[in-house]
C-alpha cells in the first residue's frame, strides 16, 4: 500500500540478573523487570543465582519468560558469563539484583540500537536511596569516575548495572573477565577491552535503572577497599598489554572528586565530601594490600 510506513521489529533483548544470597532484594527487581512496557515476545529474564541457593522465581504475567540458572559461587563476572551463554536474545541487557529498571528502560535501549547496533549501550543509573549518604557517596564516586574518564580521551566507562551489548559480538570478545572475582573493576576492564577491540559506545539517557544499594559505614568501607583490588588488577592488565606501568591519575581527578557534592547540589555536601575522602582511603588502602600479597604480575 502505497505511503505505507515500514514495519519496525523491536530488538529481542536477554535480560541477565547475577544474584547471591538477597532473596528479597532480587524479588524488586523481578517485580520491575515483569513491568516493563516491551512486548512480552521481544524479551527474557535470565536469573543466574551464583551459588547462593535462596532463589525462588515468583509467578510472572503471562507470556514472559522467565529462566533460573545456578552456578558454583565465582563472582558476579562469570555469573554474567553463564546468563550470557544461555541467553537467546539478539542483545544482552546486564542489571543487578539491586537495581529495578524504570518501565521505559528496554524501549530507550532499543531506540538507540537503532543508532548503532553494534554498540555497547549505556543507561542512566540513578541512586535509589537519597538518604542515605553512604549510598549517595558511592553513586557520586562512580557517576563522577565515568564523566571524566570520558573527558579526558580515555576508554568511556558504562557500569555493568545498566549495559546492553549485542549478544554475539559479547561472546566473541569474550564477555567478563572472571579473573575478577568481585564487583569491583570487572565492567571498566571490559569496556577498556570493548573499545581495543574496536567498539563503539552510545549513552542512552533515557534507560534509567533505579539503583537501590544499602550501605552502613561498615559495608561503605569493604566496598571501596574492595574497589582496590580491582583497581589495581585492572592496573596490571594494562600494564601487561602496554608493557609499561599506566598513567598516574592526577591530583586534579581527586580535587574535583571531594568537590563534587558541591557542584551537584547535593544535600548534606560536608558530609557527603567527608565520606569521598574516607572511600579513597578505602580504595587506597584495599590497591596496596592487594599489591602487598605479590600476585604473580
Amino acid at each position: 500500500m502505497a505511503g505505507a510506513r515500514p514495519l519496525i521489529v523491536l530488538p529481542h533483548f536477554s535480560i541477565v540478573v547475577p544474584t547471591y544470597r538477597r532473596p528479597a532484594i532480587l524479588a524488586k527487581c523481578l517485580d520491575a523487570i515483569a513491568r516493563l512496557d516491551y512486548p512480552r515476545d521481544r524479551f527474557e529474564a535470565v536469573i543466574v543465582d551464583d551459588g547462593g541457593g535462596q532463589v525462588e522465581l515468583p509467578r510472572v504475567p503471562s507470556g514472559m519468560e522467565l529462566v533460573l540458572l545456578t552456578q558454583p559461587h565465582a563472582g558476579p563476572a562469570a555469573a554474567r558469563n553463564t546468563g550470557a551463554a544461555r541467553a537467546h536474545g539478539e542483545y544482552i541487557a546486564f542489571t543487578d539484583d539491586d537495581c529495578r529498571p524504570e518501565p521505559g528502560w528496554l524501549r530507550a535501549v532499543a531506540a538507540k540500537i537503532a543508532e548503532g547496533p553494534d554498540h555497547a549501550i549505556g543507561g542512566c543509573t540513578l541512586n535509589a536511596l537519597p538518604d542515605n549518604p553512604y549510598s549517595t557517596a558511592t553513586h557520586l564516586l562512580v557517576d563522577y569516575f565515568a564523566r571524566w574518564h570520558a573527558s579526558h580521551g580515555d576508554s568511556v566507562f558504562f557500569a555493568s548495572n545498566n549495559l546492553a551489548v549485542p549478544a554475539e559480538l559479547f561472546r566473541s570478545r569474550g564477555g567478563f573477565d572472571t579473573s575478577y572475582p568481585r564487583a569491583a573493576g570487572e565492567d571498566r576492564e571490559f569496556c577498556h577491552r570493548w573499545s581495543r577491540s574496536g567498539g563503539g559506545f552510545t549513552y542512552a539517557p533515557d534507560a534509567v535503572v533505579r539503583h537501590e544499594h544499602h550501605l552502613g559505614l561498615q559495608s561503605f568501607w569493604r566496598q571501596h577497599f574492595t574497589y582496590g583490588h580491582g583497581a589495581l588488577r585492572f592496573h596490571r592488565t594494562l600494564a601487561r598489554a602496554a608493557h609499561r606501568r599506566p598513567a598516574r591519575t592526577p591530583p586534579s581527578f581527586y580535587v574535583r572528586l571531594v568537590a563534587s557534592p558541591f557542584a551537584s547540589r547535593e544535600r548534606r555536601p560536608v558530609v557527603l565530601t567527608m565520606l569521598l575522602l574516607l572511600a579513597q582511603v578505602a580504595t587506597a588502602a584495599g590497591y596496596w594490600r592487594e599489591r602487598l600479597r605479590r600476585e604473580p604480575r
